[in-house]
């Protein structure tokens, strides 16, 4: 004969054991509610992908200390911060690229960020610049590649010229440029040309 405790002890354990299985029963519900939840939510259309384009892109050629227009096709933006990225990143690829005309280390990763605001006029604040007028273009540079530049005021100013002519070329509004390293305001380029200085793309004609 089962003793009486031991009733109470196995009657005990087998309301544990149901109120349990009751209680998992309801978590995986809910479990399986929230995963349902999450898949309606989650978007069913594709990322949007930037459209190819043609850009000029404005390369030097250490032969001759010439500039020449090539035209690439690549993605880019609507947003013309990004835009200006996305051609200049293609301009330092193909200078960190072998065989490259101008051979310069880096590659697209040594553009931080682009940005782009209203050019003074003569004597004008950027705030009460016209807001469909000229643009001066900050091209914030990473240290890396300001270290690895070759050094020379031909090479140093033809780098330069090119980002300052690809800006132009493919954001017209862009007149003036300024350039960061690593954020900050720094006196040269590798050593020779001028980063102090606001650059006119005016004066980055490339040859015919």
């Amino acid at each position: 004969m089962i003793p009486r405790y031991q009733k109470i002890l196995f009657g005990t354990l087998l309301l544990a054991s149901l109120v349990m299985g009751v209680v998992l029963w309801q978590l995986r519900e809910r479990a399986h509610q929230r995963m349902i939840a999450g898949q309606d939510a989650a978007p069913t259309s594709a990322p949007e992908v930037a459209p190819t384009e043609q850009a000029s892109l404005v390369v030097a050629n250490d032969s001759d200390s010439s500039l020449l227009t090539q035209i690439h096709s690549l993605p880019l933006s609507s947003d013309p911060g990004a835009r200006a990225r996305a051609v200049l990143g293609k301009l330092l690829d193909l200078y960190a690229a072998p065989g490259s005309t101008h051979p310069v280390p880096g590659g697209g990763n040594s553009v931080a960020q682009v940005f782009l605001l209203p050019a003074p006029d003569a004597g004008a604040s950027p705030q009460n610049a016209p807001q469909n007028g000229p643009q001066l273009a900050v091209v914030n540079l990473t240290g890396s590649f300001a270290a690895s530049h070759p050094s020379g005021i031909e090479a140093e100013t033809l780098t330069v010229l090119s980002i300052c002519g690809t800006l132009s070329a493919n954001l017209p509004r862009v007149t003036e440029v300024r350039f960061l390293v690593d954020g900050q305001q720094r006196a040269t380029l590798a050593g020779h040309a001028d980063l102090t200085r606001t650059y006119l793309t005016a004066d980055a004609v490339p040859q015919p």
